[in-house]
């Protein structure tokens, strides 16, 4: 554990409560996580954990790559637990590289989306919090994609259409948003 990579999430966590002033509840229920002395970059703390995801956008910026969650049967960002990685923008390149298949993937440092989302009990671990940080990730010339045993599939969407899709899950249109504002 280093002091630098806790103090610099700490002030990237403060970073997106000034651009997302509409979120600093939910930058704050992080930063409280963040503080806590049992490791909360562990999935064994079952109180709650970080997880890192991504929002893996295609070269050209108008898609996005999402999977068909194993687990939880949505269709949703790629990402998964910390386990024990510090450094949530390498978690999320991590799990974008390992979910996708895709190489040459460039993460951005700025944190993109923060959601906090209970997760239900599944094959014996109790129900907890995750407290997801998400990144952009961008792919890069290669985005011939990979099914990996987490999904059941994964699809490019286009990110104007997610949107405004009511069937989409809310942090996929929230995010989508946020992207389009970008733009």
């Amino acid at each position: 554990m280093t002091a630098t990579l806790d103090g610099g999430f700490a002030a990237a966590l403060a970073d997106y409560a000034r651009r997302w002033p509409g979120e600093a509840d939910t930058a704050a229920l992080f930063e409280t996580l963040l503080a806590d002395p049992v490791d909360p970059f562990r999935r064994e703390r079952l109180a709650g954990h970080f997880t890192a995801s991504c929002w893996l956008v295609s070269r050209d910026g108008s898609r996005v790559l999402l999977t068909h969650h194993r687990k939880l049967g949505l269709w949703l960002q790629l990402g998964g637990h910390a386990d024990g990685e510090r450094d949530l923008t390498m978690a999320a390149l991590r799990e974008a590289q390992e979910e996708s298949g895709l190489s040459g993937l460039v993460n951005e440092p700025a944190i993109f989306d923060l959601d906090r989302h209970w997760i239900p009990e599944h094959k014996g671990v109790p129900s907890h919090w995750h407290y997801d940080v998400r990144y952009i990730v961008r792919a890069g010339e290669d985005e011939a994609f990979t099914v990996s045993e987490e999904s059941l599939d994964l699809a490019w969407r286009p990110i104007a259409a997610l949107a405004v899709d009511a069937g989409a899950d809310a942090s996929v249109r929230r995010m989508a948003g946020k992207w389009m504002m970008r733009k």
